[in-house]
């Protein structure tokens, strides 16, 4: 029987109005295809965007979508709505070297990528070109990953949230040695430990934990969870109810502010950007503060300035997505 701190959680949704008074949103750019991932670019400060739906990886530069990595896979994901999906969850380990999480082919196939990628102004590259990748294939006794959502590195190790047993809900750990990664094997099985599905969202904590956003069932609000993970050993440090409802990103912005992207994929229009106040300290309660109300929020990354970076799917036809900046 799972034990979730049961604790007086706090959920300040706020109208649309205060909302927006207490946070800006500004678009950083438009014309994206179901986005699904987002990271920066140490030591230039370019924001990478997992354009996902149109199969490539682009960077941002004056407001515009240049092409990195093109002619990914796409497939499509979801329940009821379905989404075309190609590249995922995206991770820097070096300035030049790239992390890309797949999504575009059937469980067991999905690929863990890693690019060295092109400089800028040069010609984008193809996504077969990479440096290296991985699978996470069935065995006798466990079904095949894939759809690699989220990357987090604490400088030795990759983690990735995976989406293929659900029985299971594994993360992955990559080793890094250097610029150079793998092997690339199942290291938390987060369903067993939660008995809640699917690992989307990842990071690191300041103190070195593992913190993971729980969807859960799309079909069934309030369920997603916040859980800590000790790295060396996986074992749950903390697990909390939340009341949002699909986190699909999990970033911190310096060492107390953890943010959240929440789809809600029954009711859209209540998705958007929350702050967690958690801890593993088990005496605290929980609490959630909206943000900002996005449209279809699929993941987020912070600098060091603190803003947070969104990319969002939108509800227009063909590439309504775009990338957004919100400055609490």
């Amino acid at each position: 029987m799972k034990r979730i701190l049961s604790l007086a959680i706090v959920l300040a949704m706020v109208s649309s109005s205060s909302v927006m008074a207490e946070a800006t949103v500004d678009t950083v750019a438009g014309g994206l295809t179901n986005p699904c991932g987002v990271a920066i670019q140490p030591g230039t400060g370019t924001i990478f965007v997992a354009d996902s739906g149109a199969g490539r990886v682009v960077r941002i530069v004056d407001g515009k979508a240049e092409a990195v990595i093109t002619d990914f896979p796409v497939d499509s994901y979801g329940k009821g709505p379905k989404y075309a999906i190609g590249p995922l969850g995206l991770l820097f380990i070096d300035e030049n070297v790239l992390v890309v999480g797949g999504g575009g082919y059937p469980d067991n196939e999905d690929l863990l990528r890693v690019y060295n990628l092109p400089k800028a102004g040069e010609a984008a590259i193809k996504a077969d070109q990479m440096a290296a990748s991985f699978k996470l294939e069935k065995t006798e006794d466990l079904a095949g990953e894939g759809n690699f959502y989220g990357l987090a590195y604490d400088g030795s190790s990759i983690f990735v949230t995976t989406n293929g047993d659900d029985t299971k809900g594994w993360i992955g750990r990559a080793v890094v040695t250097g610029t150079k990664v793998g092997p690339f094997q199942r290291a938390i099985a987060t369903k067993e430990a939660t008995e809640v599905d699917a690992p989307v969202g990842i990071t690191m904590a300041p103190d070195g934990s593992i913190v993971v956003g729980q969807m859960g069932e799309i079909t069934v609000p309030g369920d997603a969870l916040i859980t800590f993970y000790d790295s060396k050993n996986g074992q749950v440090l903390a697990n909390y109810e939340t009341g949002l409802s699909d986190i699909t990103g999990v970033a911190y912005a310096g060492k107390k502010n953890l943010y959240v992207t929440d789809f809600n994929w029954g009711k859209t229009a209540d998705g958007g950007l929350f702050r967690v106040i958690a801890s593993k300290n088990k005496n605290k309660p929980v609490k959630v503060e909206r943000i900002a109300t996005l449209d279809k929020p699929t993941a987020l990354v912070t600098d060091a300035d603190g803003n947070v970076y969104v990319t969002i799917i939108g509800s227009g036809e063909g590439a309504s997505g775009s990338l957004v900046k919100v400055t609490p």
